[in-house]
């Protein structure tokens, strides 16, 4: 990416934020999610860093920004850098037989799995043991001798390079092998390699009870309808800490995963972050790909855009964070409930940023006398909400509690004070045509109407929604503003 576009990309963000935080609010309250922290970077720069909703649904305290997050399987990143930068020092080899490193495994079949195979879940090593209710609290988590003798039992479930089989005791294994090599524990080791370099002091590799009160409670999910949760107690994962151990907050990941672009040896060289970001496998299931993995990094395509990065799934945590490592984008989400939509949220972030970059159809100038930042907000219909947005300079029109923001934005035209047109391109909704808009005498809109449906400021439309209930609402004079003129 060239500086100029880098600057233009970083410039839309930071003028979007005030937009992109409240489509992550509306998301947040219609899908019911405790909380949700954001951060997002372009070229380095902290563009956007938010938290919407409460830290814990017992006492109610406020989510901040400082609030730290159980992130579970982006620990895997971080234990990957690690390894990569072993194999950069001449102290490890890919191609290590893993019992090199944990000789407690030599002459077992897993004994002969390398640290390649291990990194992109080749190896075929069990997923998380025979017994993992420690997922769920019933039991800790293993520890060293726990977790060798659990491979030993259960030993290889695929052949090497067989299959992509995901294995969380595969990067337990890798965290024992970084103590081998490297004489200290995993969790001194990735402080002094991984976070002190980049100056993180919110982010560590395990559960640090010194720190409780600065947690984010995990929550219960809502099962079958329900709408009551519970919050979920944090527990230290022991020998797995290399798969699933880290804290940290939206804003520490975004600095983190910033070092993962091309061009920044902050931790890593250019060829080997090349190494961890290549695809290694492509998952599939009924035909359709469901995933795409490198080495210690999940693979993604959202748009023009080859995204990698890392989900993570702890009990009542789910987190994502997503960086483009050419186009220097970072997008980073952590939500506290163990059905929260990071997924949703980072990728309709990263297509919210590219609908402010590219318009998809040029239109005329607004006339030079209107002001298209006072149309801008957030309205309502039976039908839900709406919102005119400004992103990039332009009017947008889109549906923000949609779990995919795209499909449903529409460029919008500056005809004049009072009146939009939706632009003339291929579509369901109301291509081409006007949207006549309602003003107060402050100027504020209190009213427009898409394809001949009205909708007004959120307020307004809980104070009447019970009146639209009700056949022919419309000719109340006191339910309805007045037709707009012609």
């Amino acid at each position: 990416m060239t500086a100029d576009r880098l600057a233009t990309q970083t410039a839309t963000v930071r003028a979007a934020a005030g937009y992109l935080r409240s489509w992550v609010e509306a998301q947040a309250a219609h899908r019911r999610v405790p909380g949700v922290q954001v951060a997002i970077r372009s070229g380095g720069e902290l563009a956007l860093s938010a938290a919407v909703g409460v830290a814990d649904v017992g006492t109610g305290a406020p989510l901040t920004p400082e609030h730290l997050f159980r992130i579970a399987s982006h620990s895997k990143t971080f234990t990957a850098t690690a390894v990569l930068q072993l194999v950069e020092a001449g102290r490890m080899r890919l191609d290590d037989p893993i019992a090199q490193h944990v000789p407690e495994l030599a002459g077992s079949p897993v004994g002969r799995v390398t640290v390649r195979e291990l990194l992109g879940h080749q190896s075929g090593v069990i997923r998380d043991g025979e017994d993992a209710d420690f997922w769920q609290l019933g039991i800790p988590f293993p520890d060293r001798a726990a977790l060798v003798a659990g491979v030993l039992r259960a030993g290889a479930v695929h052949a090497r390079n067989e299959h992509f089989k995901y294995s969380n005791v595969g990067y337990g294994l890798l965290g024992l092998a970084i103590e081998a090599v490297t004489g200290t524990s995993f969790a001194e080791h990735c402080r002094t390699a991984v976070l002190e370099p980049l100056g993180l002091t919110r982010t560590g590799p395990e559960l640090d009870p010194e720190r409780a009160d600065e947690y984010a409670a995990g929550h219960t999910g809502l099962l079958l309808g329900e709408d009551t949760r519970e919050p979920i107690e944090h527990v230290d994962t022991r020998a797995l800490a290399a798969a699933t151990g880290f804290f940290s907050t939206a804003e520490e990941l975004s600095a983190y995963a910033a070092a993962h672009v091309l061009g920044d040896e902050s931790l890593l060289s250019d060829d080997s972050k090349r190494l961890m970001q290549r695809l290694e496998s492509v998952v599939t299931a009924y035909g359709t790909e469901v995933g795409r993995y490198g080495l210690g990094m999940e693979l993604l395509t959202v748009g023009d855009r080859q995204l990698v990065g890392h989900s993570g799934g702890y009990p009542g945590h789910i987190t994502l964070t997503l960086v483009d490592p050419v186009g220097q984008l970072v997008v980073s989400v952590l939500t506290n409930a163990i059905d929260g939509p990071a997924h949703d949220l980072a990728v309709g972030l990263v297509k919210l940023v590219d609908v402010a970059l590219a318009p998809r159809a040029e239109l005329p100038s607004a006339p030079a006398e209107a002001r298209p930042a006072s149309f801008t907000g957030r309205f309502a219909s039976l039908w839900g909400l709406l919102d005119v947005a400004e992103l990039g300079g332009r009017l947008v029109l889109l549906r923000p509690t949609a779990p995919d923001p795209l499909p449903t934005v529409e460029e919008l035209q500056v005809l004049d004070d009072s009146t939009l047109r939706v632009a003339p391109q291929p579509g369901f909704g109301a291509s081409g045509e006007r949207v006549p808009v309602r003003r107060d005498a402050a100027g504020r809109v209190v009213s427009l109407r898409l394809a001949g449906v009205t909708s007004v400021p959120v307020e307004e439309f809980r104070r009447r929604r019970t009146a639209m209930t009700r056949v022919g609402w419309a000719q109340s004079p006191s339910a309805s503003p007045p037709p707009p003129s012609a």
